[in-house]
């Protein structure tokens, strides 16, 4: 898995975990359905200020949203 696929993949989890359908996430982080919709499926590769948003609007740490999603669903920790 790249880090587009992981960002997007992260993104994903935590938003569907958080009820917010794309719509309402992008207008948390001010960014339009569509990109977001890029995002998750690993089309787009996002700025860090676009990266950002994603992890303010999720309240999470902005590197979190680049872990490996299998290891953190295993509660392991991820050195880089």
């Amino acid at each position: 898995m790249n880090v587009r696929e992981r960002l997007g993949a992260n993104v994903r989890r935590l938003r569907e975990a958080a009820g917010y359908s794309q719509e309402a996430f992008g207008h948390m982080s001010d960014i339009h359905r569509t990109y977001v919709s890029d995002v998750e499926r690993g089309r787009r590769n996002p700025t860090i200020d676009v990266v950002e948003k994603f992890a303010v609007a999720l309240k999470v740490r902005t590197g979190s949203l680049l872990d490996n999603p299998a290891e953190l669903d295993a509660g392991k920790q991820v050195d880089g």
